[in-house]
């Protein structure tokens, strides 16, 4: 822990920073609270910056006034602002407060740190940052596990994170004998299973205020307000943990990857907004995960796939996230797609039964579980050849746990492979088969999951052949594809003749539609 300096020092708390044990201010804990000014900012240059979704808004800023609330309870003397700006709330209130120093967690999104390195200068007393605490590795232990490696591949680091942290464990052995049990978390949805209803707050009268204040200034943003349900506080937070393990996890595992029309989170534990706010720590949240497994009743796929989710996924997007943003991984784009955003990713008018599901339940909820954002929009986006940034930019506007240091890796690596297996071994595409598979969708739907061409053919299959067509030259050194290019390779002439044809057919009048586009919808491509 830093010493407090001789002079009165102050805490700046982001909005992404809710959590009382945060870095900055565990730094000056050994101080009374009425001695440390805080300061929360609520910036409307922020909300104006892109499309964000309505409904995170108000999640964000309902949970920094209630935070600042408790923080005041706690005794602390806390500045809250709504501003254009950060630049002079700061100065007023670091000269009001005549501060020798400003302390700040580290933000976790790297545009953000820029952007605070502006400020530096234009603020009257040093600002020292402070390690991010919100996270199981830090970022210099990150990056010693991944240098001089040959590759950086999530099981190898998940592996290391069960050891490092000693979670599901037998001595040096991994519970049950097998680290990853992902073979039995693949079953589709089964008909007539019942799932339980998410645990919801209604909002109180700060989060009425916001929802007030975001109708009148962001109603023209993407999403809807109604029904806004979401914790706001850590208390809260901690509700819905608890609700996920006696409610949701008994069932996540076999589940986890399945999709059902007209149920939105099936047995999907909703924590990840927390989580990204600070409201929640990975740790407390695997802790009770692991401790509800030890206590009985919650099997082990289930606990194993979920902690995989936070100790294995989470950790290792943001641990790539550091290892090579700084590198210009964000301009990423291996297969030199630059096909723009179809605008029914904004309006949800497609006759695609599951895009037309997932996108209205993004619509509704800001929120889509992580095989609908991988195999149905990245899957979409990647086969069809759009700019990986302009998908980037739009799952940062539409959901409502989306953050630079998470979606960057996850949709220019994982879900579109822009950074040509730095991330993934090989392009998550899938034909309209996988859909079909692992969810109802396609019994809702007027095309075809069997057929690629065709008037009746899903256009998913048109455009995964024509995809694999497009780039079998950068796909066939990928060892993972050898299979399907074989497939592809024994395919009759006529026919892939027929899907080339078909695919460009199909995305014409998208772009057509594009180019009659009126400007006041043109930021909404959010390129």
């Amino acid at each position: 822990m830093i010493a407090p300096s001789a002079g009165p020092e102050g805490v700046w708390i982001l909005a992404d920073q809710l959590h009382p044990q945060q870095s900055a201010l565990a730094s000056l804990s050994t101080l009374s609270p009425d001695r440390v000014p805080v300061i929360l900012i609520e910036s409307h240059t922020w909300a104006s910056s892109r499309n964000h979704h309505q409904q995170k808004l108000v999640l964000v800023w309902s949970a920094m006034r209630h935070f600042a609330q408790e923080l005041q309870q706690r005794g602390y003397p806390v500045t809250y602002v709504e501003a254009d700006s950060y630049a002079e709330p700061l100065q007023t209130w670091a000269k009001q407060h005549q501060l020798q120093q400003i302390r700040l967690m580290q933000p976790a999104d790297i545009p953000v740190r820029d952007e605070i390195e502006k400020l530096r200068s234009t603020l009257p007393c040093p600002l020292l940052i402070l390690e991010n605490n919100h996270f199981l590795w830090s970022t210099r232990q990150f990056i010693d596990w991944a240098s001089g490696r040959k590759r950086l591949l999530l099981e190898d680091f998940y592996r290391e994170g069960r050891r490092r942290f000693r979670i599901l464990m037998d001595g040096p052995k991994p519970l049950g004998g097998r680290w990853n049990y992902d073979r039995e978390n693949r079953h589709p949805p089964k008909p007539g299973m019942r799932y339980p209803q998410p645990l919801t707050f209604p909002p109180d009268a700060i989060t009425q205020a916001v929802i007030a204040k975001v109708r009148q200034h962001y109603g023209h943003h993407f999403g809807s307000l109604e029904g806004f349900g979401w914790a706001v506080t850590r208390a809260q937070a901690l509700q819905v943990l608890d609700h996920f393990i006696h409610e949701r996890l008994p069932h996540f595992g076999p589940w986890q990857d399945a999709m059902q029309a007209g149920e939105d989170f099936l047995f999907h534990s909703l924590l990840s907004p927390y989580l990204n706010l600070g409201l929640l720590t990975p740790h407390e949240v695997i802790a009770a995960v692991e401790q509800a497994y030890h206590r009985g009743g919650i099997p082990l796929p289930s606990a194993e796939g979920f902690i995989r989710q936070i100790l294995g996924w989470r950790e290792y997007m943001r641990g790539f996230y550091e290892y090579q943003m700084p590198n210009g991984y964000a301009q990423n784009n291996f297969f030199g797609h630059q096909r723009p955003l179809p605008e029914f990713f904004w309006t949800g008018k497609t006759d695609m039964a599951c895009l037309q599901h997932t996108l209205d339940q993004i619509r509704r909820h800001g929120y889509a579980h992580h095989i609908q954002r991988l195999m149905v929009l990245s899957n979409f986006a990647l086969i069809s050849g759009i700019q990986p940034q302009a998908v980037e930019a739009w799952f940062q506007d539409v959901f409502i746990d989306s953050y630079d240091w998470v979606m960057q890796p996850n949709v220019i690596g994982m879900g579109l492979f822009a950074d040509g297996g730095m991330l993934s071994t090989k392009p998550y595409a899938a034909s309209a088969q996988y859909i079909r598979k692992m969810s109802d969708y396609c019994r809702h739907c007027r095309y075809n999951p069997s057929e690629k061409v065709g008037k009746q053919a899903c256009p998913i299959n048109t455009l995964y052949w024509d995809f694999l067509l497009r780039q079998r030259s950068l796909l066939a050194p990928l060892g993972r594809m050898k299979w399907v290019l074989i497939h592809l390779d024994r395919m009759e002439p006529e026919l892939k003749a027929q899907i080339q044809a078909q695919a460009a057919a199909w995305w014409d009048p998208l772009q057509s539609a594009l180019d009659e586009q009126s400007p006041s919808h043109s930021h909404l491509q959010s390129v």
